[in-house]
């Protein structure tokens, strides 16, 4: 099986960084082994799936794949999507993730692929730290002063998760849905091959309009 690159990223001050690199085996063991747990299928109102949890036996809330058939030998439609229960479950106006979401399970559904839902919320803070920033962001900050503010990095998620994913499904070189070029960089160096970015195009909305062009001018992100 086709076995990628990992780097274990380190939290260090940025002029002493650099990246350790360690086997896929050493990766499982670092990360936590990522493996799959079960699969089921999954009808839905944007398509059908199979769904599948991958992480360790013990986990309640494992990362969740969901899978529609595509055409045999193209390369995969493939969406690597961050828990955001605020947007995704309550379909909050701060932030255009929801939405993300499900334009993603749209397209995937219609044209098969995978979306890969990982397990780190908040950018990588959780969801207490998440809505203290929120209490922030109220109080004028911006989404990145407001994570700095409580003592975290602008972006503290990585993809080691969704690259050993990957792996296990044999899918070595994907066509990435996403606006982050940080997320096709992360990914290539953790040996995906990114054929092609997908945009998706999401129109703001009052609520996340400052938060989509601090994401934009600030983090690069691309607006579709």
């Amino acid at each position: 099986m086709w076995e990628p690159v990992i780097f274990f990223l380190v939290s260090v001050p940025e002029a002493n960084y650099s990246p350790r690199r360690i086997s896929t085996a050493t990766a499982s063991i670092t990360f936590g082994l990522v493996k799959k747990l079960v699969s089921s299928r999954l009808p839905t109102a944007l398509g059908n799936f199979t769904m599948s949890a991958y992480g360790n036996e013990p986990d309640l809330f494992p990362h969740v794949v969901l899978q529609a058939p595509s055409i045999d030998g193209a390369v995969p439609l493939v969406r690597i999507h961050s828990e955001c229960m605020t947007g995704d479950l309550f379909h909050s106006s701060r932030c255009d993730c929801g939405e993300q979401l499900d334009q993603s399970l749209e397209q995937i559904g219609k044209e098969g692929g995978v979306l890969i839902y990982l397990r780190q919320e908040g950018r990588g803070i959780g969801l207490v730290e998440k809505l203290k920033a929120y209490n922030l962001q109220d109080d004028g900050m911006d989404t990145i002063t407001a994570n700095e503010a409580l003592g975290h990095q602008s972006d503290e998620r990585s993809y080691e998760a969704a690259a050993l994913i990957l792996a296990d499904m044999d899918i070595p070189a994907v066509r990435l849905m996403t606006n982050n070029p940080l997320k096709v960089e992360s990914l290539k160096s953790l040996g995906i091959e990114v054929s092609h970015r997908v945009p998706l195009v999401i129109a703001a909305q009052p609520e996340n309009a400052g938060y989509l062009e601090v994401k934009r001018a600030v983090m690069g992100h691309y607006l579709g």
